[in-house]
C-alpha cells in the first residue's frame, strides 16, 4: 500500500478513536446544573380540578423568583427540564420536551408549553413505567448535568407494570435520584384503590438516592407552594432537615411496596403481580 494511503488510514483510525471516546462526547453535551424530569400522574384518580391545580402549580413554580434565583446560583446558572405525564404501564406522554431554563423568558416558555397542552385521564397507575420512561429521557438527552433527578408526583400506589422497587433500584444504580410529591388531597377516602399512608409508600418504595425526599400535598391550594419548595431544594442540591434517604433494597420485599398490585388482584383477580 502506498505510504500516503497508510498515513491517511492511520489518521482516520486515530480520529475515529478520539471521536468515539467518552471525553469528546461529554464535551459535545451541554453542561447544566441538573437534568430534571417532572413526572406527573394523570390517571383517572386525578380528577380534572386536581390535574389543573397540579399543572398550574408547576408552571407558577418554574417561573417564580425563588426558583429562578436557585437556578442563577448554580455553577452553570442553567438547568435542563422535561415534563412527562404518566398513568398506566403503556401510557406516558412527553408534554414538554427538554428545555434549558436560565432566565425569565426561558422559564415562561416552558410554563406556557405545560399550560397549553390538553388535559387527559388514563386508566391504571404505573409509577414504575413512568419512572422508567423518565430515566430513559435522562439517559438519551443531550445534556450533562452535575445531578440527575426525577421528580415524581402521584395520588396512588403502583398497580400495573413492573414492581416499582425494581425500577427504582435500577435508576438509583445508574446515578439518578428520585424525589416524590405524594398527593393526599382526598385522604381519608373509601375507594378500594386508596391507601391512607401514601406518604410512607413513597418514602419506602418510590424515592431514593443521595438526599432524596418527599413533600406531601394535602390540599389543592398547596400545590404551588409545595412544588416551589421542592424545585428550589432540588435545583440547589439541598434537602429538608431530615432527608428521606432510601437504600437499594432489591433483596428485601416490603409488603407495603406491593399494596397496589394486591389491591388490584383482590378487586379483579388478575394483574401483573
Amino acid at each position: 500500500m502506498p505510504g500516503f494511503l497508510v498515513s491517511a488510514l492511520v489518521l482516520l483510525i486515530f480520529a475515529g478513536s478520539i471521536l468515539g471516546s467518552g471525553s469528546v462526547r461529554s464535551q459535545e453535551r451541554t453542561e447544566v446544573d441538573i437534568e430534571l424530569v417532572l413526572a406527573v400522574d394523570v390517571s383517572y384518580s386525578m380528577d380534572v380540578d386536581e390535574q389543573w391545580a397540579q399543572r398550574l402549580g408547576y408552571a407558577e413554580a418554574i417561573t417564580s423568583p425563588e426558583v429562578l434565583s436557585a437556578i442563577r446560583s448554580g455553577l452553570t446558572g442553567k438547568i435542563a427540564v422535561a415534563y412527562l405525564e404518566w398513568a398506566g404501564a403503556y401510557s406516558q406522554r412527553l408534554v414538554a420536551d427538554w428545555r434549558i431554563i436560565e432566565d425569565e423568558a426561558s422559564a415562561k416558555q416552558f410554563a406556557d408549553r405545560i399550560l397549553s397542552a390538553s388535559l387527559i385521564q388514563i386508566f391504571r397507575t404505573s409509577i414504575s413505567e413512568g419512572l422508567s420512561e423518565a430515566g430513559r429521557l435522562i439517559q438519551s438527552n443531550d445534556f450533562e448535568g452535575l445531578r440527575k433527578v426525577i421528580d415524581v408526583s402521584g395520588d396512588g400506589p403502583n398497580n400495573q407494570g413492573r414492581l416499582v422497587t425494581s425500577v427504582r433500584d435500577a435508576l438509583l444504580a445508574s446515578g439518578i435520584t428520585i424525589n416524590g410529591l405524594p398527593i393526599m388531597i382526598k385522604r381519608p377516602q373509601a375507594n378500594w384503590y386508596d391507601i391512607p399512608n401514601l406518604d410512607e409508600y413513597y418514602r419506602h418504595c418510590v424515592i431514593g438516592g443521595p438526599g432524596s425526599f418527599i413533600i406531601e400535598v394535602r390540599e389543592s391550594s398547596a400545590f404551588a407552594r409545595a412544588i416551589r419548595q421542592k424545585l428550589v431544594l432540588e435545583i440547589a442540591g439541598r434537602s429538608p432537615l431530615e432527608p428521606d434517604l432510601v437504600p437499594v433494597q432489591s433483596t428485601v420485599r416490603d409488603p407495603l411496596c406491593t399494596i397496589g398490585e394486591r389491591l388490584w388482584r383482590q378487586r379483579y383477580g388478575d394483574g401483573d403481580f
